[in-house]
């Protein structure tokens, strides 16, 4: 039997924890987004492709048109405590038929980076992924260089499964040899037992 891909509706909508609220990405954002690049002039970064605060309004419509091709599905994090916005995650190359989505476009404030920000993010993505759109597959992508964010990756419980080569061009002209990583529904369990855990006690 062909998969239902009825059960993924890409909707925008809020997830939230105690701590960290995932909000679809709007303009009303912005401010805040700009001031957690700012914050470790995140767009200088080597490895990923942050936006530099004076493209935002571009960054925003991008979004929203990768939103309105069904593709993609972009939130602002934001740390309920202070109300601040911390920075931006989204699924990305959602695959409907297959049920198989990315986890990706990820940064945080210097401020906010190892803290439970990224942890309750990847938990509600996760969380919404498999028990809501009843994926059967997630994927995390990184640099191969960036050692910082394969750490993280690892932690969630995700599966490193190889090496993409020359996978992306970077501004500076760089391929990007990237890793990819994956989550599966049979892993799913387990994982989201361990993320749970891993807040109750260190409260990430």
């Amino acid at each position: 039997m062909a998969p239902d891909d009825s059960v993924m509706q890409i909707q925008k909508i809020v997830l939230q924890t105690d701590k960290v609220r995932l909000e679809p990405l709007a303009a009303v954002h912005l401010p805040g987004l700009a001031a957690a690049i700012h914050d470790g002039a995140l767009w200088e970064s080597p490895w990923t492709t942050v936006p530099h605060p004076d493209q935002l309004a571009d960054f925003l419509a991008a979004a929203d048109a990768q939103f309105s091709a069904g593709r993609e599905l972009a939130f602002a994090s934001i740390d309920v405590a202070t109300g601040a916005v911390a920075g931006s995650t989204r699924f990305r190359q959602i695959d409907r038929q297959h049920r198989r989505v990315e986890i990706g476009a990820t940064f945080i404030a210097r401020r906010w980076q190892r803290t439970h920000v990224n942890t309750d993010a990847k938990l509600l993505m996760l969380q919404h992924a498999f028990d809501t759109w009843h994926c059967i597959r997630v994927e995390l992508l990184t640099d191969v260089l960036n050692t910082r964010s394969r750490a993280a990756i690892r932690r969630l419980g995700a599966v490193e499964e190889g090496v993409l080569r020359s996978h992306m061009r970077m501004r500076d002209g760089r391929l990007r040899d990237s890793v990819i990583y994956g989550i599966t529904a049979a892993d799913w369990p387990k994982v989201n037992a361990a993320l749970t855990a891993k807040r109750q006690v260190t409260g990430a």
